[in-house]
């Protein structure tokens, strides 16, 4: 059985490797060929066009390999991944090419999400004990579940900013997810975690190192990395509701947000300084932690390097500690994780002050 579960997983790799390498020099071309670019502008990190359709290989490695590899009849929410996926693959497209109004990319997100909630019946039915609470009812299970999602969608989303970044914390939360799910025969999911990591790894090649045919995922990619992510969180919170299994997490919602700290944090600590503000949380702007490494002279793969090695140690530290309980282990997540945005910023408030006197 975990022989076969290793070999389906290597095949769904392949499969969205091979695809996505594949498709790329022809999105490439063709961007090129009608003028498809995203320009840059003075919030972007980028000097020159570049072709932001790279959501489009990623998108069709997915929606293969798992067709191909998995068995529908097996999860019943996988059938509406797909119906979703091919919403927020419109959407993504749309705001690639034409950019569309955050309302309307929301209403997308929203629909999306309560397909594989509702239809798709996945959902949170437990949380493990926070708070005291244990059992949810559907309302609020249903309710929950669709803020998560769209936490977690709007997380890759926003983080998608410099080189490598979204799709790195992709390949690193895919791989993590996939292991537990590999230990614990759940097949399936190992199939979604082995076919983001295949696409997600080809199109890292392209999109930091790739001279030729360098190219962005665009809103297209990381709205899909998103919703994948957040159905591969919620499955693993209520894999973990069952005590007696061998490799259950005591702790598992802390565990799930360590291993996405990166989209979610960073998410939360934005929209708090733009509300802090008094703008819209929904205005974009360079307070983002991988704008600061930039402006602290890190490269784009130095500071993707940066950010994905400070992501391994909080999932590290949130499988190590997870007897500590939720609230012990969040806190401690949340301390990690100010800490880990809170240095760039001094840093570069210190070389800010020091600028002045240096040229003098």
């Amino acid at each position: 059985m975990f022989l076969h579960s290793y070999l389906t997983a290597i095949f769904s790799f392949l499969s969205a490797f091979i695809i996505v390498w594949i498709f790329i020099p022809s999105i490439v071309i063709l961007s090129k060929a009608k003028k498809l670019f995203d320009e840059p502008d003075t919030r972007k990190s980028h000097n020159k066009n570049i072709p932001t359709l790279g959501g489009i290989a990623i998108f069709a490695a997915l929606l293969i390999s798992v067709g191909i590899f998995s068995d529908f009849s097996l999860n019943r929410e996988f059938q509406y991944l797909t119906i979703s996926s091919i919403i927020l693959f419109f959407v993504g497209i749309k705001d690639d090419i034409l950019i569309i109004a955050p309302q309307k990319k929301l209403l997308g997100q929203l629909l999306a999400s309560l397909i594989i909630i509702v239809i798709g019946n996945l959902r949170f039915t437990s949380l493990h004990g926070f708070l005291g609470l244990y059992h949810l009812s559907y309302f609020p299970s249903a309710l929950l579940t669709l803020f998560v999602f769209v936490v977690i969608i709007n997380g890759f989303n926003l983080i998608d900013g410099i080189d490598g970044l979204a799709a790195g914390v992709g390949i690193l939360a895919s791989f993590v997810f996939g292991i537990w799910f590999l230990l614990n025969g759940e097949i399936e999911y190992v199939i979604i975690s082995s076919a983001l990591i295949g696409s997600l790894i080809a199109f890292f090649w392209f999109n930091v190192f790739s001279k030729n045919h360098k190219i962005f995922m665009g809103d297209t990619g990381s709205l899909l990395i998103g919703l994948f992510m957040a159905l591969l969180a919620v499955r693993f919170n209520e894999m973990n509701i069952d005590k007696n299994n061998i490799w259950h997490i005591h702790a598992a919602p802390a565990v799930s947000f360590g291993i996405l700290i990166i989209p979610l944090f960073d998410t939360l600590r934005v929209f708090l300084i733009r509300i802090i503000r008094g703008q819209s949380p929904f205005v974009a702007d360079t307070n983002h932690v991988h704008h600061r490494l930039l402006a602290m002279g890190l490269t784009h793969l130095k500071a993707t390097l940066v950010i994905l090695g400070i992501n391994t140690i909080i999932i590290f530290c949130a499988f190590y500690l997870n007897h500590l309980g939720i609230i012990r282990l969040m806190i401690i997540i949340l301390i990690l994780a100010t800490l880990f945005s809170w240095l760039p910023e001094l840093i570069f408030n210190i070389k800010e002050k020091r600028m002045p006197a240096e040229k003098f």
